[in-house]
């Protein structure tokens, strides 16, 4: 009697255990199938946006802004970064529209050997708009053209110069020159000059591949090491002037030498109140980063933006350009354009009192 009772409460002991096991892969059956739903509801937007890479620090901002301003409106945000690698960014475009993204958003590698352009046709011939993000692709069919007016930060740049140096010789340590941006900041930084009278003359000037910020610091050391200190020092981005200061530091000269850059990243806000930046030239990427999710999204419904008049041209045609105004900051403007708006109080003035 003993073992047939046994028998019979291990027959009821692994029941027991089948049943549950029966529920518990009937409810995660459920959850697949609802997940899957989601996934494939065909009415969901999604926005493709490639990023080049995320080591400039402004990057990071404008991702986060413009996934937040696109979910809001309805959207789904599929983020791709290159690190930095035209083929992988051209892979990741393929990817997109395999994937029958509704646009793709990219901020191209610049790259002088490969460009993106034959991937952007094929999206086009998908049926598929692109929006061209902060930089311009060149000799490319796409959509419509979204930046600051990058003419204008190089025209900040040399106004801020002209009126703290004076007359004087200037190194410029740029981007590469296969990212657009940067031949349009020469330009407008040119331009001012000329317009001038020419009073700064640029004696060197060097281009940062892949915007490596090292490039400030190997061109200021070596310039310094065969020369009187330059006037001033006309930097590509906030990164590469961050070097730049720190050459100029390691010879006690940082401070004597007017350095300028745009981003307004926090170091470099701190350095300007240090006084060893001189200006930076803000672009309010919120501003860029949530219209760029509107147009988008827009794009997206088959709506082009009314407000945006302004054209350029990228080599092959007139794309549509949405231009945005930056605005030059320097010690007297600040807090008045930055402050509590950018970057909070207690970060900007972490190594000097803050003025009451």
């Amino acid at each position: 009697m003993k073992n047939k009772n046994k028998k019979v409460l291990s027959i009821r002991k692994m029941t027991a255990v089948l049943l549950i096991l029966v529920m518990v892969f009937s409810f995660s059956g459920c959850e697949a199938s609802q997940t899957e739903k989601v996934e494939e509801n065909p009415d969901a937007i999604e926005i493709g946006l490639c990023f080049d890479s995320f080591v400039i620090e402004r990057w990071h901002r404008e991702r986060d802004i413009f996934v937040s301003a696109a979910q809001e409106l309805g959207a789904d945000v599929n983020v791709q970064n290159a690190n930095g690698d035209v083929l992988q960014q051209i892979k990741q475009i393929n990817y997109l529209i395999e994937k029958g993204v509704d646009v793709i958003v990219v901020v191209h590698v610049a790259d002088d050997e490969h460009t993106i352009a034959g991937a952007l046709e094929k999206a086009k011939d998908a049926g598929i708009p692109v929006i061209a993000y902060d930089r311009l692709v060149r000799d490319a069919d796409v959509d419509l053209y979204i930046s600051f007016d990058n003419e204008k930060v190089g025209r900040l740049m040399a106004e801020h110069m002209i009126s703290h140096i004076g007359e004087g010789e200037v190194v410029m340590v740029e981007g590469p020159l296969a990212d657009y941006n940067v031949v349009q900041v020469e330009k407008g930084f040119s331009d001012v000059l000329a317009e001038h009278g020419n009073p700064l003359t640029v004696v060197e000037t060097q281009h940062a591949e892949n915007w490596l910020a090292e490039t400030g610091l190997y061109v200021t050391s070596e310039y310094l090491n065969n020369h009187e200190a330059p006037a001033g020092i006309m930097c590509g981005n906030d990164s590469i002037a961050g070097q730049a200061v720190k050459a100029l530091a390691e010879r006690r000269l940082a401070g004597s030498v007017c350095v300028v850059g745009q981003d307004a990243d926090l170091d470099a806000c701190q350095r300007i109140m240090e006084g060893t930046q001189c200006m930076t030239v803000y672009k309010p990427v919120e501003k860029l980063a949530r219209k760029a999710a509107e147009i988008a999204v827009g794009m997206a419904k088959g709506r082009m933006p009314e407000d945006v008049t302004d054209t350029i041209d990228n080599g092959k045609m007139a794309v549509p350009y949405c231009k945005l105004e930056p605005i030059a900051v320097t010690k007297d403007n600040m807090d008045e354009e930055i402050t509590g708006k950018y970057h909070e109080a207690a970060d900007i003035y972490l190594n000097v009192e803050q003025e009451e």
